[in-house]
């Protein structure tokens, strides 16, 4: 099967740890490359940001990331890529005059107004992945939430015209229905986890003696580390260390990053406060597997891969009960849930946890049982295939009786 995946401000290539680079870049590349292994082809578009980059990047046999000329090639916040996506769909309806795809599945809904438009000139089958919404961004941020005003609007007319949705918890089936999307159109296939780099077995990150919480997020305030340093203070001897953000090198000057360490010297925790910065994709494994706990204390969050990346490690969690945290995260089992931006409790089920070295190996070995079992990209894999080969005999189908 030919398979075309957009992908618009997150390109597979990225490094990952910056303002707009997570959990939907690992996701497309990881989903990619399963995809492959079963012997798809993929074009993977996203939007051309700098002007030295190549046309088309091979990434495997059968995976080829194509950067796509929308808007000044350089970085842009996507909040602002909203008015390139009439360029960036024309650019792909061309390319598809070569590479027409059977299927095309769109990750964030600006690549889905991109997809959407591009698909009428081939009648080619749309799958939408949201990865988040407007709609609870909004009720979480509020003035402080820079999407495009039309946002939201956009997303329930996307999923109305989408041929399938597919979400990725079961929080996202009842947000998607209050804004007006076809409960019809969607299937719940989440996210998942490479088992093979991820997983118990290998170098391990260097530590000392204290209990080591570790938390791996983009540094912005949503992501709820301010709580995990307030709830420092009650957690004696341990230490917090934060992966992401910007290399090490460059975290001087972020200011998020200075605001973090000025928390952590009014909680006096600073000496046991550690920001690692933004570290390369194969150095991950060995920092969950240094973690005798990961936190995971997010605002809000559409699915929460860094906790199932943990699990698959053999580390318990500690997470936020929201979004696709309370689908992945099994309260009392393969970790615990705890509220959101509740430095008091967080603090107790830390402290609990830590104390407890029967309760952390029993959660570790169910996170892994649970992420190989469920969560294996293969398996992922072979639920969306199965997706996009329905619609594509669907649309065969009309073809012929028409």
């Amino acid at each position: 099967m030919r398979i075309a995946m957009i992908s618009e401000h997150a390109s597979p290539l990225a490094a990952l740890g910056g303002v707009d680079a997570g959990g939907q870049n690992a996701h497309v590349a990881e989903l990619s490359a399963a995809l492959a292994a079963d012997g798809h082809d993929l074009r993977i578009y996203t939007r051309r940001d700098g002007p030295d980059l190549p046309d088309v990047v091979p990434v495997g046999a059968r995976v080829d990331v194509v950067h796509v000329p929308a808007g000044p090639a350089e970085p842009l916040p996507k909040d602002e890529l909203l008015p390139h996506m009439g360029a960036f769909a024309a650019w792909m309806a061309e390319d598809w005059a070569d590479h027409r795809p059977d299927v095309a599945h769109a990750h964030f809904w600006m690549s889905g107004l991109a997809t959407v438009t591009a698909a009428r000139a081939w009648d080619v089958p749309v799958v939408q992945t949201y990865h988040a919404l407007g709609s609870v961004k909004r009720r979480h941020q509020g003035s402080a939430d820079t999407s495009p005003p039309q946002r939201i609007g956009y997303e329930r007319a996307l999923g109305r015209a989408v041929d399938q949705i597919v979400v990725q918890c079961n929080d996202e089936i009842a947000e998607l229905v209050r804004i007006g999307a076809p409960r019809s159109r969607m299937v719940l296939i989440p996210s998942g986890v490479n088992a093979d780099r991820f997983n118990p077995d290998g170098p391990v990150a260097p530590r000392g003696d204290r209990p080591r919480i570790l938390t791996v997020a983009r540094l912005v305030e949503r992501k709820g580390v301010e709580d995990l340093i307030q709830a420092l203070r009650k957690v004696p001897r341990a230490e917090l260390v934060v992966v992401g953000g910007p290399p090490a090198g460059e975290l001087a000057g972020d200011p998020y990053a200075r605001r973090l360490l000025a928390v952590a010297d009014r909680c006096r925790v600073a000496d046991r406060v550690r920001l690692v910065g933004g570290v390369a994709a194969h150095e991950m494994p060995a920092w969950y597997r240094s973690a005798d706990v990961l936190a995971a204390t997010p605002w809000y969050e559409p699915f929460g891969l860094t906790a199932l990346e943990a699990m698959a490690c053999g580390v318990p969690v500690v997470a936020s009960a929201v979004g696709g945290l309370v689908d992945t995260v099994v309260d009392g089992v393969t970790g615990d849930l705890v509220p959101p931006r509740d430095p008091g409790t967080l603090a107790l089920t830390l402290r609990r946890l830590l104390s407890d070295d029967n309760r952390r190996i029993s959660y570790g070995a169910a996170a892994v049982d649970r992420a190989a079992r469920s969560y294996a990209w293969p398996r992922v894999a072979d639920r969306l295939t199965s997706t996009y080969q329905e619609l594509v005999d669907a649309r065969r189908g009309s073809e012929v009786a028409a």
